[in-house]
């Protein structure tokens, strides 16, 4: 065997790494904004306030006509709910359920029609639950028609709507 040199296998260390420069920055502060001063900033605010505060007036106390428009939707409502309550306790039988049905499709489709464009009711209560059982009763007799009974799950459901309703006006809401 041959014998290696002894400088060979003498490992040699490795050469230190290049030296990198340092790049110092200067410390430099984000630009300065406009600072409100305290006063400024609390009289900004209070004026705002105000302004919120009357324009929103109209809302927090109803107008005498506002109050006429919700007398009126308490009527129109109530008077609905009592022609969907006597259809649906019609006999199938009765001669005068058809007639009966095209009136409560003239009547449903006039109380959604005035009333669905108020922003002012979308967010109540009693016209959320009327809408509801409106549309269930109308889309019962446009897809099996005006003399097809409604089944007695969609019944019970539509006569808790219109309840809820009823209770939600006696309420204002």
């Amino acid at each position: 065997m041959a014998s290696a040199s002894p400088t060979a296998t003498l490992l040699k260390p490795n050469p230190p790494p290049p030296h990198k420069p340092t790049i110092i920055t200067a410390s430099v502060s984000p630009p300065r904004r406009h600072t409100l001063p305290r006063r400024d900033f609390i009289s900004l605010t209070a004026a705002a306030s105000t302004l919120i505060i009357t324009q929103s007036i109209q809302f927090i106390a109803p107008s005498p006509a506002s109050a006429a428009e919700d007398e009126e939707y308490v009527k129109d409502t109530s008077a609905v709910i009592s022609k969907v309550r006597t259809t649906l306790s019609m006999e199938r039988t009765d001669p005068n359920v058809a007639d009966t049905v095209a009136e409560l499709r003239e009547a449903s489709n006039s109380w959604v029609a005035k009333y669905r464009k108020e922003k002012a009711l979308l967010g109540k209560a009693s016209f959320r639950d009327m809408y509801a059982a409106l549309n269930a009763v109308s889309g019962h007799y446009v897809s099996f028609g005006p003399t097809a009974p409604i089944p007695a799950k969609r019944k019970a459901r539509i006569l808790e709507e219109m309840e809820t309703a009823e209770k939600a006006l006696s309420r204002g809401r």
